[in-house]
């Protein structure tokens, strides 16, 4: 594995190759990860979604998000790490958009298939990265410039295939609805018949279109949409335990450090322990 370090000896970035079978079991990298995976088919198991892809693909998740691969046949997949330290998606938003397209959505799924002249380009920005950590010392600004254009490269794909497909045959739009719905109160409605209830649509035809549409049933949308804001109040703040469980309308942080452990296999602490807190919780600071 080629990897960097900072001066202090934390992990920077890093690319491994590795087989399909080694990711067949559920586990947690401490930072973003991207999986090129060049040929095969399979299911990508991204915390509460399982999502069929067929190379050549990227698959992407987020630090500490529980993934594996179901892949019949093996295949060889590169895998590209980062840090949030060394490059923060948040703070770069408007050069990539990568956050929210590749990153941090809970609706879309979290790859980018390729075809043509993309596959090449992907390779050889691969091979650039490869080149440069055979550099003596490599240089973090390189390597930097070079993920950075993967990123912007890999989201303006996503956003292509987003408005490609944006057919309204295909929206649901009740669907589209519960979406917005639970953007707007996660905090207070945590169950799937309230949803249901809002949408007048029977509980049984809710929970049937709601798996079809975003391929997870209205409980995991509804337990992941409230993960995803701690994790967000957890590595974008420098709010304690307690204010994050208050925020987030949890009785106490006992209960919230209960539920997040319970969801995501690790607790509040080690989550931000981990994965660190973004220079985005200091921007605000005069």
């Amino acid at each position: 594995m080629d990897e960097a370090f900072s001066k202090a000896g934390e992990y920077l970035i890093g690319v491994k190759k590795l087989d399909t079978g080694q990711l067949a079991s559920p586990t947690q990298f401490s930072e973003y990860t991207i999986l090129f995976i060049p040929e095969g088919e399979g299911l990508y198991h991204a915390d509460f979604g399982a999502f069929p892809y067929r190379g050549p693909v990227l698959l992407f998740s987020t630090p500490l998000q529980a993934i594996y691969l179901e892949q019949n046949v093996p295949a060889t997949v590169t895998m590209l790490q980062f840090h949030g330290d060394f490059y923060c998606i948040e703070y770069h938003r408007t050069e990539v958009a990568c956050n929210g397209l590749l990153f941090n959505n809970i609706y879309i799924q979290p790859s980018v298939p390729m075809a043509g002249r993309d596959i090449a380009i992907f390779e050889n920005l691969l091979q650039d990265i490869d080149a440069e950590f055979r550099q003596e010392p490599p240089s973090e600004i390189v390597l930097r410039a070079y993920l950075q254009l993967l990123l912007a490269k890999s989201s303006s794909i996503k956003l292509k295939l987003i408005e490609s497909t944006d057919d309204p045959k295909e929206k649901d739009e009740q669907m589209e609805q519960f979406r917005q719905l639970l953007d707007q109160h996660y905090l207070d409605l945590h169950k799937p018949n309230d949803y249901a209830r809002l949408l007048a649509m029977s509980p049984n035809n809710f929970s049937k279109r709601c798996s079809r549409y975003f391929r997870k049933t209205p409980s995991q949308l509804i337990q992941e949409r409230l993960v995803l804001e701690a994790k967000k109040q957890l590595h974008l703040t420098r709010q304690s335990i307690k204010e994050i469980a208050y925020a987030l309308k949890f009785r106490d942080e006992y209960y919230f450090s209960r539920f997040f452990k319970k969801a995501t296999k690790v607790s509040p602490q080690a989550f931000r322990a981990q994965t660190g807190i973004s220079i985005v919780a200091d921007l605000s600071k005069p």
